[in-house]
């Protein structure tokens, strides 16, 4: 009887386990992403309506990420469109702002709702390396990176929450959302996995990219800018959801190749 009780609290994992057509990893998926999609566009609009956006008709850098990112959307759409994956994008709406805030930053949300903070642009110092910025943050939402990290915080909450999660007024997945997807906010509960996200976004983000017309060999000393601003201020990676910029560096060094296979200039 026991053993009946286990295989029927474990079956609805097995469910909602799919094999994420972008990355070819299986992944647990519990809340649909155009519910997702829903709670994006209400976070982001409430986000933009609290921040200080830059007017891209008056300002050359909101105009770049606008068109930087608007390049990126045009080849990953023409790519899975291409090979009969169109319906990874579906219900994607993309909107690039640009915000007048000093931290180094930027995130995508479900449904490609993208922010990009003006203290990454010192960073980023050219329009190369802020496409490897936007196609790592792209692919984190259209992986589905977001959806998995949410699952497995649902989990870690009980089953009892398995029953609510398709309601969009529950709180506690509202909650969630907002753990996940608020800006600046971080799960450390799962932290290897979130490393794994990061270098499949690295390694995706690269390939974007380089389909959109600017050269992959950016991320390399973007990274090392990166390195250096930190001043060694970061923490161990064993304590942080993302890798170790040197570990980083070295991981995209070997992604390089392929994505090169897919680069050619913006005339």
């Amino acid at each position: 009887m026991k053993k009946i009780l286990f295989l029927l609290a474990v079956l609805p994992f097995f469910a909602a386990c799919t094999r994420n057509a972008v990355t070819g990893r299986n992944q647990l998926s519990l809340v649909p992403e155009s519910q997702l999609q829903q709670m994006a566009v209400t976070e982001y609009q409430s986000f933009l309506s609290k921040s200080n956006v830059v007017s891209a008709g008056t300002n050359r850098d909101a105009e770049m990420v606008k068109r930087v990112g608007s390049r990126i959307a045009n080849a990953i759409t023409q790519y899975y469109t291409g090979q009969g994956k169109g319906d990874v994008l579906n219900g994607f709406k993309w909107e690039f702002n640009l915000v007048d805030n000093k931290e180094v930053n930027a995130w995508c949300m479900p449904g490609g709702k993208v922010v990009v903070y003006t203290g990454l642009l010192a960073v980023t110092q050219n329009e190369a390396a802020l496409a490897v910025v936007l196609g790592h943050e792209i692919t984190h939402a259209i992986a589905r990176h977001g959806n998995e990290r949410m699952s497995q915080e649902i989990i870690t909450q009980g089953l009892g929450e398995l029953v609510n999660v398709a309601t969009a007024n529950n709180p506690k997945v509202n909650s969630i959302f907002n753990t996940v997807y608020g800006p600046g906010s971080q799960l450390g509960y799962a932290l290897p996995n979130s490393r794994n996200q990061e270098y499949e976004a690295d390694h995706y983000g690269l390939i974007f990219c380089a389909m959109a017309g600017y050269n992959p060999r950016e991320a390399v000393p973007f990274w090392e800018r990166m390195m250096a601003a930190s001043g060694g201020q970061k923490p161990p990676e064993i304590l942080s959801t993302h890798p170790a910029d040197a570990n980083r560096i070295e991981k995209i060094k070997g992604y390089m190749d392929e994505a090169l296979k897919y680069y050619k200039p913006v005339k």
